[in-house]
């Protein structure tokens, strides 16, 4: 479970710095119509998705948490908005934890009455490596692994908490511990309110734990698909 080389230069001090980020995936959100909302605005957490952002404030309450940054997208926000006023900070905003662009976004998804029934749409399935049907998992990384560092540098030697969303924070977390990028939707270890934790040594990632502070909360069959990953370590070990 290591990451990147630390940056060169860097004092002996720094290289020393044990900094650690929790990427947290938001709450339970409110959708009736049970459509793929992806990046669409007005979606906001429903009355659970509030308890879940609650309860995961609580369990970090007595963390060393110095900085708390989000996704725009309401349901993000929402989220961090009780950790962040546990702590006494205010919620910033990085674009680059946003969630994966998706061409089905604003439709249901499905073989019935869902976008799967149209065959206009099959030509988005063709390639599941890429994904065809939405943003590179490549261009994911890039773009979460940047969020992240940065959290880390404003939190260096204190602890950080980065709200996002359960495709980016998976394909980060598959980079980071070097498994291959495309994967089966149900085996993602990332589950509503979980924490993925990256502690750094100065820059340089040298674990991943996992948690889910809130799984009392979340629905059975939200968590049907989990399956643990070998070599993940808990919240606080």
């Amino acid at each position: 479970m290591t990451g990147a080389a630390g940056a060169g230069g860097m004092g002996a001090a720094d290289s020393k710095t044990v900094t650690v980020v929790h990427v947290l995936r938001h709450g339970e959100v409110h959708n009736p119509d049970g459509v793929l909302y992806g990046r669409l605005p007005g979606y906001h957490l429903s009355e659970l998705g509030m308890r879940m952002a609650d309860r995961v404030a609580d369990a970090l309450g007595e963390r060393d948490i110095t900085h708390v940054v989000a996704s725009p997208l309401e349901r993000a926000q929402e989220t961090a908005s009780p950790i962040a006023k546990a702590h006494g900070l205010d919620t910033a905003e990085d674009e680059r934890l946003i969630e994966a662009a998706n061409v089905f976004q604003g439709r249901t998804f499905g073989v019935g009455d869902g976008a799967l029934r149209k065959p206009a749409n099959w030509r988005h399935l063709r390639n599941p490596f890429r994904p065809s049907w939405g943003e590179p998992y490549v261009d994911i990384v890039v773009r979460m692994k940047g969020a992240l560092d940065a959290a880390r540098d404003a939190a260096r030697g204190h602890e950080a908490v980065a709200v996002s969303h359960q495709l980016p924070i998976w394909t980060l977390r598959s980079f980071i511990e070097r498994r291959r990028l495309w994967h089966d939707p149900r085996a993602r270890q990332c589950t509503l309110a979980s924490l993925t934790s990256f502690t750094y040594l100065g820059d340089r990632i040298v674990s991943v734990g996992y948690a889910e502070p809130a799984r009392d909360l979340v629905p059975p069959h939200l968590l049907a698909g989990a399956k643990p990953v070998k070599g993940a370590k808990g919240f606080g070990a």
